[in-house]
């Protein structure tokens, strides 16, 4: 499989230049050239994937070197690369709207942060809700939402224990039910939210 790849230009400060290199080293891009335009500025040629620095590559740049930093890319064609598609299930249905493709050696750990900002979007319900990222039929990463809870024997106090087992296993059989039959709603925000790094 291909991927769009960019030549890229960091213009910069001297100061920035070990966060910098790590910074486009850990978002896969491979230092060309690296050369002083005069006594204090560096100039950086690399190449980057483009799903690397479309979301949030630009704010970390200018975040890590207090804003001095520029950058500027151009296309640069394709390259051969081990993509795969992570799929995200929400109470084991398939939610085609979250669907990543990315680089193999980062499909873990993307899969684990779009779970667990997921399960802060997405309301309580009252039943148990799974969200699980998965490449094929392999699960990578699983985050649950605990079920909202009733307090069911808040009314019985002293009595027969068999009264309070019978409230618990008509809550545990309805609960069963609507996880059968229960909806999850997401909200708009959470796409937004779990594509953010």
């Amino acid at each position: 499989m291909s991927e769009p790849i960019v030549t890229g230009t960091i213009l910069m400060p001297d100061d920035y230049i070990g966060d910098v290199t790590s910074l486009c080293l850990e978002r896969r891009g491979e230092i060309i050239d690296q050369s002083y335009i005069d006594n204090k500025r560096i100039m950086i040629k690399l190449q980057l994937p483009l799903n690397e620095i479309l979301i949030d590559f630009y704010d970390e740049l200018k975040s890590l070197t207090s804003g001095y930093a520029s950058f500027d890319y151009e296309d640069a064609g394709y390259k051969v690369s081990t993509l795969v598609k992570v799929d995200f299930f929400i109470n084991n249905k398939a939610v085609d709207e979250l669907s990543i493709i990315c680089h193999t050696s980062r499909a873990r750990v993307i899969a684990k942060n779009v779970c667990i900002k997921l399960t802060e979007s997405i309301p309580k319900q009252l039943f148990t809700i799974s969200v699980q990222g998965a490449v094929g039929g392999k699960i990578l990463a699983r985050q649950d939402i605990k079920a909202l809870r009733k307090d069911v024997l808040a009314k019985c106090y002293g009595g027969d224990i068999t009264r309070k087992e019978k409230l618990l296993k008509r809550q545990a059989e309805g609960k069963k039910k609507m996880r059968k039959i229960g909806k999850v709603e997401i909200p708009k925000d959470a796409f937004i939210k779990a594509l953010k790094r």
